[in-house]
């Protein structure tokens, strides 16, 4: 069933309210909401904003998802995938890979993202305190954790948080930042570089020598 075309006033811009039957609201929201959150960061995204940009009813947001912050984890924070496919790819990998596993999961998913979504994540992180809790809850919870604790190694906690800032710098450093040539370098060259850290973090010594 082909969908119905949106109305436009007079002047050409688009009608604001529902969407026609048949449309897909959810999708409209989470692409609203994501250059929402990539103009404003989490803060400067309100619902009314997004639900304008989607061509849809305020209401529909909790409709959906709930919540902003649903919204905000759903649209900006690593999803366009599931968290749990993450975690099973990574650790796919075997123990003594896990490192090459997460940077060649996080390099080409956020490279296939265009590098976009990376950006509208740092601006809301650092505008909000409620959205720096939603990245370390789904980012260090939800993904590095459990990475971690199949590598059953000691103090997990101290290993998950140094794996999460080197996925973060190197998040900053290639798309925020666009440091060159990091910025523009093939996903071999930067998993050459980057996975032997990420491993000592996950499997090695941590004590000072």
């Amino acid at each position: 069933m082909t969908s119905t075309p949106h109305r436009t006033a007079d002047d050409g811009s688009r009608r604001r309210g529902r969407r026609p039957a048949g449309e897909d609201t959810r999708t409209a929201l989470l692409e609203a909401a994501r250059a929402e959150f990539a103009d404003g960061g989490y803060t400067g995204a309100t619902v009314r904003a997004i639900a304008t940009r989607a061509g849809v009813d305020a209401a529909m947001v909790n409709h959906w998802f709930g919540s902003k912050d649903q919204l905000f984890a759903e649209a900006v924070l690593q999803l366009p995938f599931d968290l749990s496919d993450v975690v099973a790819t990574v650790t796919s990998y075997g123990r003594d890979r896990l490192g090459e596993g997460i940077v060649r999961t996080f390099v080409g998913l956020w490279d296939g993202a265009g590098g976009d979504r990376f950006t509208a994540v740092i601006r809301s992180v650092t505008s909000s305190s409620d959205a720096l809790d939603t990245l370390r809850g789904v980012l260090v919870a939800k993904v590095i954790g459990p990475v971690v604790a199949t590598a059953a190694a000691d103090r997990p906690e101290l290993r998950a948080s140094l794996c999460a800032s080197q996925v973060v710098g190197l998040g900053m450093a290639r798309y925020v930042a666009r440091f060159e040539p990091l910025s523009s370098a093939d996903p071999d060259t930067v998993v050459a570089a980057v996975a032997p850290t990420l491993q000592r973090y996950l499997t090695g010594d941590l004590e000072h020598p």
